[in-house]
């Protein structure tokens, strides 16, 4: 079984940050390729960065260069270090694995990008 809780979402003014977190209860976590996704409203949700176990991460072109993934394996958690935001950026954003397991979505966290 895997749950999973993500904090850190909030109003945030265009081109500030925010640091997202995801507490995951799941076997194994330090060989778990782990994902951050969003959705925004009306749109289907997207990927937006993964993390390897051994750190390899990728992103999608959206947030490259303004958008970290971390992980904390001692502590079984992800965080999604999010700069420069913009008001595209809108959305809930939800942890999962790499590739999702579509049985593990969780609430999610709201982030919205607003002056």
């Amino acid at each position: 079984q895997v749950q999973l809780v993500e904090s850190g979402g909030g109003l945030v003014q265009p081109g500030g940050s925010l640091r997202l977190s995801c507490a995951a209860s799941i076997s194994i976590f330090s060989i778990r390729t782990m994902g951050w996704y969003r959705q925004a409203p009306g749109k289907q949700r997207e990927l937006v960065a993964h993390i390897t176990s051994r750190r390899i991460v990728n992103y999608a072109d959206s947030v490259k260069g303004r958008f970290t993934i971390s992980r904390d394996n001692a502590k079984n958690t992800v965080y999604l270090q999010m700069s420069s935001l913009k008001p595209e950026d809108t959305a809930v954003y939800y942890c999962n694995l790499y590739p999702a397991l579509e049985t593990a979505w969780g609430q999610g966290t709201q982030v919205t990008v607003s002056s």
